[in-house]
């Protein structure tokens, strides 16, 4: 989604030379997707976990919304790191 935003808004500029309204045009669509249009990031290794005690969803990476949050995902990686070590023998 923001390859698509950012290509309307490079074309939008580009139109701007015409006509000066397009620029605008331009400058509303990124205001509107910073602001709205920006979910949860699901880059990387995980697509999102629940935390638990909290009822919350983060996406992978996201910040902890408690420092319980915190120590949950913590103790949950320090979990699968060591299955991992244990499984591959590292």
């Amino acid at each position: 989604m923001g390859t698509i935003v950012l290509t309307g808004t490079v074309v939008l500029v580009l139109l701007g030379f015409g006509n000066p309204l397009y620029w605008l045009a331009a400058v509303a669509l990124l205001h509107l997707y910073v602001r709205h249009g920006r979910g949860p990031s699901t880059t990387g290794t995980g697509t999102g976990t629940a935390t638990k005690g909290t009822g919350t969803a983060t996406a992978a990476g996201a910040a902890p919304t408690s420092y319980k949050a915190y120590r949950d995902r913590r103790d949950q990686q320090a979990k699968w790191e060591r299955r991992y070590r244990r499984e591959r023998g590292l």
